[in-house]
């Protein structure tokens, strides 16, 4: 006997929520919308008195919270796939917990893809399905919420002007001042320590490669292999003409974060 697969959709805009039910429809007939729900208190109530289904599909913004808040509210025994209307740059936040993540408008392509995901990653694993990481999710939601900064004040004389972070790339320090090197090749001097800076810029953006210098991923040109196991990396746009060096210790966090 076959049984027959169920989902639940959680959606706060009756347009996309259909639209959503009726590409499940297309891809298969016989799977059973269990469900189509519209905010975390509903998500939250109907999860304490209702059997879980085989797979979840979840807005992330819904009308009364993000829909990370139902995972701390309540136990979500069953795989999720997202859907958002953020962008694929932020989704890197959360991709890791989920089976998958759509796009809005969600394609029947890209639907079909997310169900073949979900397939292969359950097959042969009835007794332990592939479930959410709340761990993982607490990360997603410190991520969506943390906010990096855009800009930073520097000096010339007596004159004040900002430098927008995008157009840094990198950070240094030099006879015990901290200074930022822009994508025109200027120098300015800023108040902050490259400890403080750690805390305040994208880690998607800025790395660390050792105790002088915090680089941009627009900055980094080539990184190529020197002694001891270190690597030697090369700026872009002639930005630095020295040997900038990375830590043994550091190497392998660098290529993971160089492959992100």
């Amino acid at each position: 006997m076959t049984t027959t697969m169920t989902t639940l959709i959680i959606e706060d805009e009756a347009l996309a929520a259909e639209r959503l039910a009726d590409l499940i429809r297309q891809y298969d007939p016989a799977i059973e919308i269990t469900a189509c729900l519209d905010s975390v208190r509903e998500a939250v109530e109907w999860f304490g008195n209702n059997p879980a289904p085989d797979l979840a599909f979840f807005d992330i913004q819904l009308a009364d919270g993000l829909s990370f808040d139902i995972f701390e509210k309540t136990e979500v025994p069953c795989p999720v796939i997202f859907t958002t209307a953020y962008d694929k740059y932020a989704l890197k936040a959360f991709k890791v917990h989920s089976i998958d993540y759509l796009l809005k408008p969600v394609g029947a392509e890209e639907l079909s893809a997310a169900f073949e995901q979900y397939y292969k990653i359950n097959k042969n694993m009835a007794a332990a399905p592939s479930l959410p990481n709340i761990d993982l999710i607490r990360q997603a939601i410190n991520r969506m919420s943390k906010k990096y900064k855009t800009r930073f004040i520097v000096k010339a004389g007596h004159h004040i002007s900002s430098v927008a972070t995008a157009d840094i790339l990198y950070f240094y320090t030099e006879h015990r001042t901290t200074w930022i090197k822009t994508k025109a090749l200027k120098k300015h001097a800023i108040d902050y320590t490259l400890e403080q800076l750690t805390g305040l810029l994208d880690p998607e953006q800025f790395f660390r490669i050792n105790r002088k210098y915090i680089v941009s991923i627009d900055a980094i040109d080539s990184a190529t292999g020197y002694s001891n196991s270190r690597l030697k990396v090369q700026f872009t746009g002639g930005g630095k003409k020295e040997k900038i060096l990375i830590s043994r210790e550091r190497v392998r966090e660098f290529k993971e974060w160089l492959d992100k």
